[in-house]
């Protein structure tokens, strides 16, 4: 297993008392479970964790949000002409693109390298991202830069939950995760600010994605301050470390939590270390032999023939991909273009309280989720945004031009009237519920699934996400086109209604339980009838 003793731990000093992976004896103190719940509280060293580890999320928010005002403010920059419907869509495709590459490989590196490398490489992604599309001069060019931020954005939108997941107690796991969200609204709603500002500037697109390299820069200082998980440095063969951290993250008098986690975490690598056993056994592997490809291939047989993983890994991928085949972030990417088709005379500034709004209710999900719990909080949600899509097409059906076309009315039909105020409200409303649900639930995927298939499950579903994410980005304004608006917000409503449907019958409740807890729930079944008091704890 990879050693972390190249990555500098100086919030957390590292000892000699990490045990012998061979023997796996671990001296773990006994103690009272009921003692351990009642030490689960916020630390100021959780906060630092999740700020830090949210500003990937800022720049995630940042770099999606930013090319809804570029695509309008480029003009004939790029190869000397305007860009084409095929260049915006290109352009705002390529990111999900490669970010849809780079997920299911991060979930591998992240097992053999470590959660907070990972977050350091996409920084420095983000960072030459930023600069190649700030000096773009052609299409193909600013093509290539949005495939690099991809390339970071695909490795953060995977991690970065999984680090604040495994670093954070469980009964503030949500919230925490949904923090990150917030950081990823945040960073939309600056984009929009900063494409406000920047749209009549001369070049001001340049420095609209040029800026995104800022965030990365301060991350990549704060992070190295930070540790790793103590579930990964457990894999590593470091319980002291493991144990230093866990101790920072419940604070003064937690020694029963931190023991019992500690032994549930160690429960499980010996449950995957002898599923590996019994593997390299039947395959005829050397017992010394440490190449990646036998125990990726072992961790997929896990996550496909194992039922509960198998159905951790069906809901995770049903929820990520349902987060973009609702058309959010068409929202995003094209939410200055739609504003402008419908008479609109600053879209960017429309924009602007679209993503206001976003953020706002993502700071109300933060309050919610832990208490009203994920699955409730989703089936109360996506009905709400059915209601704003279909109010959004009725809209569209009246204004005049726009079921025709989507090119921007002519002066005789872009008086500024009902309807376009209408579309307005309607899409705030859609917004709103999506923030409150879809926007966050989603990214708790890693609570679904055991420490041995963690990453990867997280890797397959978030590749789930970010292919989603490419054909909704690659087909609305070719939908908007040849659909007419209003069919496409109908086929997106259609779609949450799908959706809803598979929650209300595989997704069950996860508020409260313990990441080793979560397996149980889904061990004989989809676990909806099931309350999280009814599933017996094991830490």
């Amino acid at each position: 297993m990879a050693d972390d003793s190249t990555v500098h731990e100086p919030l957390i000093a590292d000892d000699e008392t990490d045990f012998d992976t061979n023997s796996r004896s671990p001296q773990f103190t006994s103690s009272a479970d009921p003692a351990a719940d009642q030490h689960e509280r916020l630390t100021g060293f959780i906060w630092a964790l999740t700020v830090t580890a949210g500003i990937s999320g800022l720049l995630f928010g940042y770099d999606t949000g930013v090319i809804s005002s570029t695509l309008v403010s480029i003009g004939s920059d790029l190869s000397q002409r305007p860009l084409t419907t095929l260049d915006k869509s290109l352009i705002t495709s390529s990111t999900s693109l490669f970010a849809l590459v780079a997920s299911p490989v991060t979930g591998i590196l992240a097992d053999r390298l470590g959660r907070k490398r990972i977050i350091i490489i996409a920084d420095i992604l983000f960072v030459l991202g930023a600069i190649w599309q700030a000096a773009a001069q052609s299409v193909w060019s600013m093509i290539l830069g949005r495939s690099v931020v991809g390339l970071a954005v695909g490795g953060a939108s995977l991690v970065v939950p999984l680090y604040i997941s495994e670093l954070s107690p469980s009964a503030f796991r949500g919230r925490l995760v949904t923090l990150s969200i917030l950081f990823i609204t945040f960073g939309q709603m600056v984009a929009y600010v900063v494409g406000w500002k920047l749209s009549v500037t001369i070049n001001g697109w340049r420095w609209m994605v040029g800026l995104g390299s800022v965030p990365a820069f301060i991350q990549s200082g704060l992070i190295l301050l930070l540790p790793e998980t103590p579930r990964w440095l457990m894999k590593a063969g470091r319980i002291g470390m493991a144990r230093k951290v866990l101790k920072r993250v419940y604070g003064a008098g937690s020694h029963a939590v931190v023991e019992g986690v500690l032994r549930s975490i160690d429960n499980e690598i010996l449950e995957e270390e002898e599923s590996i056993s019994v593997y390299r056994a039947q395959n005829l592997l050397a017992k010394g032999d440490t190449s990646w490809f036998p125990k990726i291939r072992e961790n997929w047989r896990q996550l496909i023939k194992n039922g509960g993983n198998r159905r951790a890994l069906t809901i995770a991928c049903l929820l990520q991909s349902l987060q973009q085949l609702c058309g959010f972030n068409s929202l995003m990417y094209f939410s200055a273009t739609i504003f402008s088709l419908v008479g609109f005379d600053s879209p960017t500034l429309a924009s602007l309280s679209v993503a206001v709004t976003n953020c706002v209710f993502t700071v109300v999900a933060i309050v919610l989720i832990d208490v009203v719990g994920r699955r409730r909080i989703l089936l109360y949600s996506i009905p709400v945004m059915v209601l704003g899509l279909i109010l959004t097409a009725v809209a569209f059906h009246f204004l005049p031009g726009a079921t025709r076309k989507t090119e921007v009315p002519s002066d005789s039909d872009s008086h500024f009237g009902l309807w376009p105020v209408l579309i307005l409200f309607s899409i705030i409303v859609y917004v709103a519920s999506y923030a409150l649900g879809l926007g966050n639930v989603p990214w708790q995927q890693s609570e679904l699934f055991p420490l041995s298939v963690r990453a990867m499950g997280s890797g397959i579903a978030t590749s789930t996400n970010w292919g989603t994410n490419f054909i909704v980005g690659l087909t609305f304004l070719p939908m908007m086109q040849l659909l007419t608006p209003v069919w496409t917000f109908v086929t997106y409503a259609i779609v949450c209604v799908g959706g809803w449907l598979c929650i209300w019958k595989i997704y069950p409740e996860t508020k409260g339980l313990g990441l080793e807890e979560v397996g149980e729930l889904l061990k004989d079944g989809w676990g909806v009838g099931s309350t999280p008091a009814a599933v017996p704890r094991v830490r």
